[in-house]
């Protein structure tokens, strides 16, 4: 591996953004699998929480899927010492809001997201949830954002997040928010850890089955000369090893 200067500069938002710029961070098994025992951990390393550490500490919002959030015990992003160097020398706020996406609007209030955090969480939500469960995640503190009809419309929701001048956008997953991010034709850049392990049959992929290939509301994703965006083609940006662990970043090819 290499030093936190050098990763920063690798792994450092572009400048002068004028737009939601989106890095996906996941851990995967050499066989795919996205957890071991329902959580990421067992598939995770030094190095990977490293950098894992490293994408919050660059970002202006750190976005995650409600079951994700869930499953790994979720709480605001806390401010560390390297943290707090980092992003005052970079003119960040001192710690990422975390933004929830959870069609429902299935957070409990007293979830840690909202009673252990230095800044309230954004929750993206649709119309379709209940008024009563948004009500009351709005007066335990969160901004709640209705960004879409049935499903959250990734192109909703990150315009929301520009609105609030959050460009530099860290999805941490799951595996559904990050299919509906690559159907969005969404992903600026996958920074994929591989661990050196074979999960088996069962786990859940990075990306699961089953979900549409095109962008909103289904429609195929195309680029502004109206050319299919799906499968996007990505360029290696640069490969990191420790201990058999693969250190992977690509970004979307121009």
């Amino acid at each position: 591996m290499v030093d936190d200067t050098e990763l920063e500069l690798l792994y450092g938002y572009p400048a002068d953004l004028d737009r939601p710029w989106v890095q996906v961070n996941f851990v995967s098994s050499a066989d795919g699998a996205a957890a071991v025992d329902g959580r990421s951990a067992g598939l995770s390393s030094p190095a990977d929480k490293r950098i894992f550490a490293l994408g919050r500490d660059l970002a202006d919002v750190v976005l995650v899927g409600r079951r994700t959030a869930t499953a790994e015990k979720y709480r605001g992003v806390k401010p560390t010492e390297v943290r707090a160097e980092r992003r005052s020398r970079l003119g960040l706020s001192p710690v990422p809001p975390i933004a929830v996406v959870t069609a429902r609007g299935s957070l409990e209030p007293d979830s840690l997201l909202l009673t252990d955090t230095l800044v309230p969480p954004i929750v993206l939500t649709t119309a379709a949830a209940p008024t009563a469960r948004l009500a009351a995640l709005s007066d335990a503190g969160a901004d709640v954002v209705v960004a879409g009809d049935g499903e959250v419309d990734p192109h909703l929701a990150l315009a929301a997040l520009a609105e609030r001048k959050l460009l530099r956008v860290c999805c941490e997953g799951g595996p559904t928010l990050f299919g509906s991010m690559i159907a969005a034709d969404a992903v600026d850049q996958l920074c994929l850890t591989v661990a050196p392990l074979l999960a088996g049959a069962g786990p859940d992929r990075i990306a699961p089955a089953g979900l549409p290939t095109g962008g909103a509301a289904g429609l195929p994703a195309v680029d502004p000369a109206g050319t299919p965006t799906i499968p996007r083609a990505l360029t290696l940006a640069s490969v990191l090893t420790e201990d058999g662990f693969l250190m992977l970043r690509y970004r979307r090819a121009s």
